[in-house]
C-alpha cells in the first residue's frame, strides 16, 4: 500500500479515537479541512511542517505517526 495512504489511515484513526471531526482537527492543526480530508485518503504528500502540526494537534510524537508504515508491498499498520 502506498505510504501516503498508510499515513492518512493513521491520521484518520488517531482523529477518530479522539472523537474529532475533520473540521475540529483542521482548526486545531491550522490546516485546510479539504487538504486534511485529501491527506486522510492518501491523495496528498504532506510537508514536514504539516506533519508536525498534525502531530501537535493530536498530541502524539512525530515518530508515532510513522510507526509501522512501510515503503514496500508488505503492509502492516500497527495501531
Amino acid at each position: 500500500m502506498d505510504i501516503r495512504k498508510q499515513f492518512g489511515m493513521r491520521v484518520r484513526y488517531l482523529r477518530k479515537i479522539r472523537k474529532l471531526s475533520i473540521e475540529d482537527l483542521s482548526l486545531e492543526a491550522k490546516i485546510n479541512r479539504n487538504y486534511l480530508g485529501d491527506l486522510e485518503r492518501g491523495k496528498r504528500n504532506p510537508t514536514l511542517k504539516v506533519i508536525g502540526k498534525i502531530a501537535e494537534a493530536l498530541d502524539v510524537d512525530l515518530s508515532y505517526l510513522f510507526k509501522g508504515l512501510t515503503v514496500n508491498d508488505n503492509f502492516t499498520l500497527i495501531i
